[in-house]
C-alpha cells in the first residue's frame, strides 16, 4: 500500500465586509469537518486539516470509481450530517469520533453524511495548485460523478443574497473565493474569506462545575504566548445530551487535580482538570477580548489542546 503524507489545506480569513466584485463568488460554509480524500491506483484514504486518517471514520469516500471518472486525485472538501434537515457540527462529531469502528457499527448506519467537494489539488498524478479557482473548479466538475454522499460545492455570484439566505436558513455562514485564487498548501490569506452568522472556537476544558456528582458546565481556556491557559469563560449549555453529560462525568475521573490549571481562575466549588479535553463553542462576541458572551456547546472534539490558543480568534 502506497504511503500518503497528508498536506495541510488552505485556509480563508475572517471578514466582516462581503466581496462584491466581478471576481469573487459565495459558497455557503457547511458546519462540518474539513476533510481531504487521497486516490491513487492501489489505495484511497480520508484525512483531516489536522491531518489525522479519518478513512474508517467516512467509508462511503474510499471507493473513488462510485462518484470518480478517475482513481488519481487529492480533493478537499467539507464532511457534513444533517439534524432536523440543517447540518449539525454535533452530530458529524458523533462519527469522526469513533476509534473502535467494530464496537460502533450503528454509528456509521444512523449517521449518514455527505462530502460537499470545493476544490481539487492533483489530478492524475499532476498537481493543480498552481491553476486559478475557476479551472480547478472546472476540472474538479467534470471529474466528480454525483451521488448520495458526495456533491460539488455551487458557486453564487450574488455575494450578499447568498449570505442573507444562510443566515435566513439557519445555515453557519458563506465562504468567499477569488476565482483567480491558486491554492496554497498550508496557507491562509485574503483570497479566500469567511463570514459567519455566529463565531466559535476551540477551547480547552481546565474544569468543570458538578451537579449531584454529574458535570454540568465547562470551565475553558486558551493558551497565551507565554503557554499559560487563559479562563475565557464557562458554558453549560448546548447540543449535549443527558448521555453525552454523563459518558464526560466518568471519563475525567483520572485526571482531576488539586489545582487549576487556569493561570487567571481559581474558584472555589470547582473540580480541576488536567487540560486534556477540547470542546467546540459558539459564542456572539469576545468582552474585552478575552471572555466570551454567550457560549453555547457545539460538540467534543479531538485535538491537541496545545493548539487552542489565542491566535484563533
Amino acid at each position: 500500500m502506497t504511503t500518503i503524507k497528508p498536506i495541510k489545506p488552505f485556509e480563508p480569513m475572517t471578514t466582516l465586509e462581503i466581496p462584491t466584485a466581478d471576481n469573487w463568488v459565495g459558497q455557503v460554509k457547511w458546519d462540518g469537518t474539513r476533510i481531504l480524500v487521497y486516490s491513487s491506483d492501489n489505495t484511497t484514504q480520508v484525512f483531516n486539516r489536522n491531518l489525522n486518517e479519518r478513512s474508517k471514520q467516512y467509508p462511503e469516500l474510499l471507493i473513488p470509481e462510485e462518484y470518480s471518472k478517475t482513481n488519481k486525485f487529492i480533493i478537499d472538501g467539507e464532511v457534513i450530517a444533517f439534524k432536523n434537515g440543517v447540518p449539525s457540527f454535533y452530530e458529524v462529531m458523533k462519527r469522526d469520533r469513533i476509534r473502535n469502528i467494530e464496537k460502533n457499527k450503528e454509528v456509521l448506519e444512523n449517521v449518514p453524511i455527505a462530502y460537499m467537494v470545493f476544490d481539487i489539488l492533483s489530478i492524475d498524478d499532476k498537481w493543480i495548485t498552481h491553476l486559478p479557482l475557476s479551472e480547478r473548479q472546472k476540472i474538479l466538475r467534470e471529474m466528480i460523478i454525483p451521488n448520495t454522499h458526495i456533491n460539488v460545492v455551487e458557486n453564487f455570484t450574488d455575494t450578499q443574497a447568498l449570505f442573507d439566505a444562510c443566515i435566513e436558513n439557519d445555515l453557519e455562514g458563506v465562504v468567499f473565493k477569488d476565482l483567480n485564487s491558486t491554492y496554497t498548501i498550508n496557507g491562509k490569506d485574503r483570497r479566500w474569506l469567511k463570514k459567519k452568522k455566529n463565531q466559535d472556537i476551540i477551547a480547552v476544558i481546565g474544569g468543570v462545575t458538578l451537579n449531584n456528582s454529574l458535570v454540568k458546565s465547562l470551565h475553558l481556556g486558551l493558551y497565551n504566548d507565554q503557554n499559560q491557559l487563559i479562563y475565557i469563560g464557562s458554558v453549560g449549555s448546548g447540543n449535549l445530551t443527558k448521555e453525552d453529560w454523563l459518558h464526560f462525568t466518568k471519563s475525567i475521573i483520572s485526571i482531576i487535580r488539586e489545582k487549576s490549571p487556569f493561570e487567571n481562575f481559581d474558584v472555589t466549588d470547582n473540580v480541576w482538570l488536567d487540560p486534556l479535553f477540547t470542546v467546540k463553542v459558539h459564542f456572539l462576541e469576545w468582552i474585552n477580548c478575552k471572555k466570551l458572551r454567550h457560549p453555547t456547546i457545539e460538540a467534543f472534539v479531538s485535538i491537541n489542546p496545545e493548539k487552542c490558543r489565542f491566535h484563533q480568534i
